[in-house]
C-alpha cells in the first residue's frame, strides 16, 4: 500500500497556535486578571491601551501526576547520615539554596526556576480588562427605525464577485458537466475502439481494410468531440451567496457629565478625566451602537464634543443643577426613554452653592432616574460636602443610583470596575 503525504497549504496567520494560545489564557486566567490588575495600577491613562508582561509562576505550570508506589512498610538506611535518627522533624533549610523564587540572599549553591513569561497582545490586554463589565440593566426597547442588518450565508449562486468563489464546488460542478456531456461520446468510442482491435486481429481483406479506415476516422472525430468539451466552464462557477437579514438592537446612550469649575484643580481634573476615559473606551469596545452626550458645567452647562470635554480649559463657579437640566432636556428632544437605554455618569468634587445641591437631588430623583437604566456618581475629593450629603439619600430609594469616591489615581480603575460589573458578579 503507498504512503500518501498531505500538506497543509492554506493561508494561515504568524501565530499558528491561536487555539493553544487562548486555551492557556483560560487556563490561567486568575494569574493573567492579576497581571493586568497591576499594570493598570501602575500605568497613565494615555498607556491603557498598550500590551502587558505576565509572569506565571513555574510551580503553576506544573501538571498532575500519578505515580505508584512501592507500597507497605519498608525500612531504609540511608548511608552517610550522622545528624538525624528515626522521628526527628527536618526543619525548612535556610534561603540561598531551595528552588522557586529569588528571595533570600545568595548562595553558591542549589538551583532554581525561572518564571514564565508571556507577552498579552494590545487585544488580549483589553478583552481581559474589560471583560467582567457590562451596562446594568441593559434591555431591549423599540426597534430603531432603521433596523440592524446582519451579513449570512444563504447558499451558493452562479454569480458573484471572485472573492466570494467557492472553488471546491466549482470544480465538482464541472466534473459532473464533463461526465454528462460525454457520457454518450465515451461510451460509442469505447465500441468503436473494440471492434477496430477485434478487425486487427483478423486476417486483412479489402473490405476489413476499408472498414478500419472508417473506424480510424470515426475513433478520431469522437476523439475530437470529447477533447473539446471545456475543462472549466462559466456555468460551473458557484459564488458564496450572502443575504442581510434585520437583527434586533438595543440602543443606548450614555451622558457623561463633568464638574470644571474653579474648585476642580487640575489633580481632580486629570480624576476625572481617567474616569470617563475607562468609561469611553469600555463603552466603544462593547457597545457597536452606542451614543455618547458628553456635558461639562460651572455655573452654566454646555453640550461639546469629545475633544473639548476631556482638553477644555474653560472654569468658572458651580451651579452643578444646570449640567442635570440640561441632560434632561436633550433626553426629552432625542432619546425617547421608550425606545432608548438611557444612562448617566457624573463626576464632581461634591462642591456646590449650596442652596443648589437640594435641587440636584429633586431633579435626579423626580425628573432623571425614573427615565435611567442607571445612574453612576463619582466625587473626587475626601470632603464630604452638601452636595453628596444630598446625594446620599438617594440610593435607598433608587436601586439604580450609585455614588462612589475616588481620591487618587490608584482608586479609579476599582471604582470604575465596582460601578459597572456584570450582574451578579463580585467587586473585583
Amino acid at each position: 500500500m503507498a504512503l500518501q503525504s498531505i500538506i497543509d497549504r492554506r493561508l494561515a496567520g504568524k501565530n499558528k497556535s491561536v487555539g493553544n494560545r487562548e486555551r492557556f489564557l483560560r487556563r490561567h486566567k486568575v494569574q493573567v486578571r492579576e497581571a493586568v490588575k497591576r499594570a493598570i495600577d501602575g500605568r497613565s491613562i494615555r498607556d491603557v491601551e498598550r500590551g502587558e508582561d505576565v509572569h506565571i509562576p513555574k510551580k503553576d505550570l506544573s501538571e498532575p501526576v500519578f505515580g505508584h508506589g512501592s507500597g507497605g512498610i519498608r525500612e531504609v538506611v540511608h548511608p552517610g547520615n550522622k545528624d538525624f535518627i528515626r522521628g526527628d522533624r527536618i526543619g525548612r533549610p535556610k534561603g540561598g539554596g531551595g528552588q522557586g523564587g529569588g528571595s533570600g540572599q545568595a548562595s553558591d549553591s542549589g538551583e532554581g526556576e525561572d518564571d514564565f513569561v508571556f507577552t498579552l497582545s494590545k487585544e488580549e490586554f483589553m478583552q481581559v480588562f474589560f471583560e467582567d463589565l457590562a451596562l446594568p440593566n441593559l434591555v431591549r426597547t423599540q426597534l430603531a427605525e432603521t433596523p440592524e442588518w446582519k451579513s449570512q450565508r444563504a447558499g451558493f449562486s452562479s454569480d458573484g464577485t471572485p472573492n466570494n468563489l467557492h472553488v471546491v464546488r466549482s470544480l465538482r460542478g464541472a466534473i459532473g458537466r464533463r461526465i454528462a456531456i460525454g457520457a454518450g461520446s465515451r461510451a460509442e468510442l469505447r465500441v468503436l475502439e473494440e471492434e477496430f482491435e477485434a478487425l486487427q486481429a483478423e486476417p486483412k481483406t479489402d473490405a476489413k481494410l476499408a472498414r478500419l479506415k472508417e473506424l480510424e476516422a470515426a475513433i478520431a472525430a469522437l476523439r475530437a468531440r470529447v477533447a473539446r468539451i471545456p475543462y472549466l466552464d462559466p456555468i460551473d462557477l458557484r459564488y458564496r451567496s450572502r443575504i442581510k437579514v434585520p437583527v434586533p438592537t438595543s440602543k443606548a446612550v450614555m451622558f457623561c457629565l463633568m464638574d470644571i469649575s474653579g474648585s476642580m484643580d487640575e489633580g481632580r481634573k486629570e480624576l476625572s478625566k481617567r474616569f470617563f476615559i475607562l468609561l469611553y473606551l469600555f463603552l466603544t469596545r462593547h457597545y457597536e451602537k452606542i451614543d455618547l452626550v458628553f456635558i461639562r458645567h460651572h455655573t452654566q452647562a454646555q453640550e461639546v464634543n469629545e475633544d473639548d470635554f476631556f482638553h477644555a480649559r474653560e472654569t468658572g463657579g458651580t451651579v452643578v443643577s444646570s449640567a442635570l437640566v440640561l441632560m434632561e432636556e436633550i433626553i426629552r428632544e432625542r432619546y425617547s426613554p421608550s425606545e432608548w437605554n438611557i444612562y448617566g455618569a457624573q463626576a464632581s468634587d461634591g462642591d456646590n452653592w449650596h442652596h443648589d445641591s437640594g435641587r440636584c437631588r429633586e431633579l435626579l430623583s423626580e425628573k432623571l432616574l425614573p427615565l435611567c437604566r442607571y445612574y453612576a456618581y463619582v466625587q473626587v475629593a475626601e470632603e464630604e460636602q452638601n452636595l453628596w450629603d444630598e446625594y446620599a439619600q438617594l440610593p435607598p430609594l433608587h436601586a439604580h443610583f450609585a455614588m462612589r469616591k475616588a481620591v487618587s489615581a490608584d482608586q479609579i480603575y476599582p471604582v470604575f470596575r465596582d460601578l459597572f460589573k456584570k450582574e451578579g458578579a463580585k467587586a473585583a
